[in-house]
């Protein structure tokens, strides 16, 4: 029969014959042992090496409004079919939650805009994706103000008008969420282990000539630039396939630097 200590044995992230409750009270009390010695920022680093390690604080904000919003969108769109009264009660208050969340992460990510390394190819994609946070968060705010307004949801024929503009907001929303994803997922814009890359693709935007001094070969794939899988000529006239030692996120003439006035 197991004794109780094999009962109540727990790992995390480890072997099941490492830990348990006596190795997870003795790991609290080193950690304590060593927080007293740090500085509240260390501390803070060491229980949140995730957060620590941002560039910048929009990616801490920008899943809220794209979860409340849409849930406002879907138990909105569910109250009216099922004539619950309280399930749009509840879409209003997700709504409102969703619109102030919207701007803080579009303030942040202004603010971002113009801290992180980006070619050309990524300011396209960036300009794009703020355009968009923009408009979300405009209509979004046009809804929510025009139900405060009310003081209550729409009705009758102003209901479909609103829930057709509400379906628009979640449209919005999704390309906006994508093009957010595209350029931290395939250029690795505000990734540390790609800052490198990116800065490296921000000089080169700026001069238009590679770390060899070669001009940029804009006829060559986009994607085939940012793995840095071009090619080099080498003395012997024979032509090799080499990864690049800093592979570019973009391959414009320029970098840019956003400026923004709101």
């Amino acid at each position: 029969m197991l004794g109780l200590d094999s009962q109540i044995r727990f790992s995390i992230h480890g072997g099941a014959d490492s830990g348990g409750v006596a190795g997870g009270v003795d790991s609290l009390l080193a950690f304590l042992e060593t927080a007293v010695r740090q500085s509240p920022a260390e501390t803070f680093h060491d229980l949140m090496p995730g957060i620590a390690a941002l560039q910048n604080l929009h990616p801490l904000f920008v899943h809220f409004p794209i979860a409340l919003l849409s849930l406002f969108f879907a138990v909105d769109l569910a109250g009216t079919l099922a004539g619950r009264a309280e399930w749009r009660r509840v879409a209003g208050w997700l709504l409102y939650l969703g619109v102030a969340f919207a701007g803080i992460t579009a303030t942040f990510g202004f603010i971002a805009a113009d801290t992180v390394a980006h070619g050309g190819d990524v300011h396209e994609i960036m300009e794009s994706h703020e355009h968009l946070a923009i408009s979300v968060f405009g209509l979004a705010a046009f809804l929510a103000v025009w139900r405060g307004i009310g003081k209550t949801h729409p009705a009758g024929p102003a209901n479909a008008f609103y829930l057709l503009l509400a379906g628009v907001l979640a449209g919005l929303l999704m390309f906006t969420a994508d093009l957010g994803g595209l350029m931290v997922y395939k250029y690795g814009v505000a990734v540390e282990a790609a800052a490198d890359a990116n800065q490296a693709a921000a000089q080169e935007h700026e001069h238009g000539t590679t770390d060899f001094d070669q001009p940029v070969d804009h006829d060559e794939p986009v994607v085939k630039q940012q793995l840095g899988l071009g090619s080099a000529i080498h003395q012997d006239g024979a032509q090799h396939s080499q990864v690049d030692p800093a592979p570019a996120a973009a391959s414009h003439p320029h970098q840019h630097n956003h400026k923004h006035a709101h």
